[in-house]
């Protein structure tokens, strides 16, 4: 390692872009008293059915936004309120974070997991219809790494067997399926999630989005412990509103303010931030071309990535390993991840359902040679050439 590498400040694999408008935004909430749930979360889930109809050119009102704590909040009530429980199968991918499934065994449901596409990492749809038993009472695409899932086929095959979708659209803001946004397709519900590290953050966060009336009135009740009236509304009413009815034994899954006062604002955001890393992931593709690896995949022409993650995978033929590419690149002060070990390889999910490796071809053989690399708005150039030159320098004959 060279002295002026030793020197360099260790580029972290995410970091979020909070401006001073989120920052003001925080503040206001501080100071108006009203921290928990209230006005701001009220907005922001206005604010991003506006955002997702603008694109769809439909009416805001027919899109139900429910602001919650986590994306796995909301695959949870979006799975209870399809009535989703035990004796119940869900299909979803191995090749997923443990959240996609773990709501499944909230409910006393089964998951079945498939392998994915190889050339983009998404659920393989063929091996949906393939995995249908009576049972089977939904399925959980997941839109990997920000680029959308084959939705048409997933759609076609959930109508032709009367199943539910519920899509796992935690890296998806803004993608783009078939020439409309994801949270506007012909899902039964649709999840985001504003993690500390995905496209938009509110720290902790998601947003539960439908078209269905009667499952956004069941999650809002389930949403707050089962209490059958809004809990602002009670809080804000200027005649006396104590009253109140628990009609479910429900959750504790609400957004604060302070969370949604960032929201609010990133949401602004969501596109310039989407085009800033949609620049860089090309710019690595452009890079990382002639090497022995295979390279991140590029959305269809005219359809949108939201670039969450940039994943390189090694081909045959490279000098080194995944791990040890991950540690030299440590070593350079170079921040990585591997998105994801399959749950196929996790205790829990391999013991419960005896799986093994080569149930999971696909999935088992990305993982084997995948990294995500530094991938954020807050790139510089300098920092993407700086990811650039030590990927090569590794990996260049």
């Amino acid at each position: 390692m060279s002295e002026q590498q030793q020197q360099l400040p260790f580029l972290p694999f995410a970091l979020p872009e909070i401006g001073e408008d989120e920052i003001a935004e925080v503040v206001d909430t501080l100071r108006s008293g009203w921290v928990t749930t209230g006005p701001k979360a009220k907005r922001f889930e206005s604010d991003f059915a506006a955002f997702l109809a603008e694109s769809s050119g439909e009416d805001p009102a027919g899109l139900h936004c429910i602001a919650v704590n986590s994306a796995t909040a909301g695959l949870h009530l979006a799975l209870e309120a399809i009535g989703i429980g035990p004796g119940d199968e869900v299909i979803t991918t191995t090749h997923t974070f443990t959240a996609t499934a773990e709501v499944v065994r909230y409910l006393g449901a089964d998951v079945k997991l498939v392998d994915i596409d190889p050339a983009t990492l998404n659920i393989d749809p063929a091996l949906i219809e393939a995995a249908i038993t009576p049972r089977t009472k939904a399925i959980m695409p997941v839109h990997y790494a920000g680029l959308a899932a084959d939705m048409p086929a997933i759609l076609a095959i959930a109508k032709k067997h009367g199943l539910r979708v519920v899509e796992d659209a935690a890296h998806a803001l803004p993608t783009t399926c078939a020439g409309r946004l994801v949270g506007t397709l012909d899902s039964d519900a649709t999840v985001f999630s504003f993690y500390a590290n995905k496209t938009i953050t509110t720290g902790e966060g998601g947003m539960l989005v439908t078209r269905d009336a009667a499952l956004a009135a069941r999650a809002k009740v389930m949403r707050l412990h089962g209490i059958s009236r809004d809990a602002f509304d009670r809080f804000t009413a200027k005649t006396p509103s104590w009253y109140y009815e628990i009609v479910a034994p429900g959750f504790k899954y609400n957004l604060t303010d302070i969370a949604a006062a960032l929201g609010i604002h990133q949401l602004k955001k969501a596109r310039a931030f989407q085009q800033r890393r949609a620049e860089i992931a090309l710019r690595y593709n452009a890079a990382f071309a002639d090497l022995p690896v295979v390279l991140a995949p590029e959305p269809p022409a005219g359809q949108t990535h939201a670039w969450h993650l940039y994943v390189l995978r090694l081909a045959e033929g490279a000098p080194l390993g995944r791990d040890a590419l991950i540690e030299r690149l440590f070593a350079q002060g170079i921040g990585c991840s591997v998105h994801y070990i399959p749950l196929h390889q996790q205790p829990y999910w391999r013991e419960r359902y005896a799986l093994q490796a080569d149930h999971f071809p696909q999935s088992q053989r990305a993982y084997e040679g995948m990294l995500s690399l530094p991938l954020y708005s807050r790139m510089s150039d300098s920092d993407a050439d700086r990811v650039i030159t030590a990927v090569r320098g590794l990996l260049a004959g």
